[in-house]
């Protein structure tokens, strides 16, 4: 991915960013930089931190020790960012993470 390819080691995550993939990007973005924590500097994003163009079913063969659980373990802020098309806990990954961020007590946010 981009984010490993710039950072090999990888880099501390202040916020975990759980969306539907059912919005556009620019929906996104906008909503992402209008709903940005005070003092975050690291985002973990799927889009932009797995091999969307690979076969990741060996990352997610074991949910809590998927790379989605990992960051969002070590993130202080979760970002759940709705869209206009559906609710993104139809999908089984947001209200999944949704779950572990409720039990790990972290701060959500929309």
């Amino acid at each position: 991915s981009w984010a490993l390819m710039l950072h090999p080691d990888g880099l501390a995550c202040d916020l975990f960013i759980t969306h539907a993939w059912a919005e556009g990007i620019f929906e996104f973005i906008d909503k992402v930089t209008n709903s940005w924590p005070a003092g975050a500097k690291h985002a973990y994003c799927c889009m932009l931190s797995n091999p969307q163009n690979l076969d990741i079913s060996s990352l997610i063969a074991s949910p809590m020790d998927s790379p989605f659980a990992k960051a969002l373990q070590s993130s202080s802020h979760v970002l759940a960012v709705p869209n206009r098309m559906c609710s993104i806990y139809t999908r089984i990954w947001c209200a999944y993470e949704a779950f572990l961020a409720y039990s790990a007590t972290k701060y959500i946010s929309t």
